[in-house]
């Protein structure tokens, strides 16, 4: 089954001078809407969609560490966008496995830092404190820790977890606890749990 929707039917909206609104595409009135996006934007140029989408992020952002080309990140990236997140960081590698993002990194803000301790440094900058999620020794349960409005969630790849030096670094780091045999879960659902931990408390 076909995704989205098909060429406008009937006359295109207008504004009051006969002009097409700002934010539509006429390519997309024409040919029809085929991407990943909510009903409520379709039609919509990319442009005008990241615009209203900026006039109502949240306050937090999502890092990833990518030394090893994780396909997950690009389901961490793609729950970003459900949550709106502020942006995204990738901290290491520049290139990503972007398969896994469905296109929704098109309609965020990606930020990259070379190293942790870039990362480090542009959070204290920015004032946001840096929460590290791994089950780690020392690491708070996330259940009832009071999420900050404004922070940067920190994750590592999928095997290793955070890196020495994340670990090292943050403010916190939080664990989701876990009740089978496993050693872990899966770090696209670590990423879920912990925005939709942060969306219960602010949203």
């Amino acid at each position: 089954m076909p995704v989205g929707v098909g060429p406008w039917e009937g006359p295109w909206p207008r504004e009051p001078d006969g002009g097409l609104p700002a934010h539509l595409d006429p390519n997309l009135l024409r040919e029809g809407d085929r991407r990943n996006v909510v009903d409520a934007y379709r039609y919509w140029s990319h442009e005008a969609i990241v615009a209203d989408l900026d006039t109502r992020r949240h306050g937090f952002h999502v890092a990833v560490e990518n030394w090893g080309h994780d396909f997950n990140i690009g389901s961490v990236i793609r729950t970003a966008n459900a949550f709106n997140a502020a942006a995204f960081h990738i901290v290491g590698k520049r290139r990503w496995n972007r398969r896994g993002a469905m296109v929704t990194d098109r309609y965020q803000h990606e930020h990259h830092h070379p190293d942790v301790q870039h990362l480090l440094q542009w959070a204290r900058e920015a004032g946001l404190p840096v929460i590290g999620l791994d089950n780690v020794a020392g690491a708070v349960p996330l259940e009832g820790y009071p999420l900050p409005e404004r922070c940067v969630l920190l994750l590592g790849q999928e095997g290793p977890g955070l890196s020495p030096e994340a670990v090292a670094g943050c403010d916190v780091l939080l664990e989701i606890t876990q009740h089978g045999s496993t050693r872990s879960i899966n770090a696209g659902a670590a990423a879920a749990i912990v925005m939709y931990q942060w969306a219960l408390r602010h949203l």
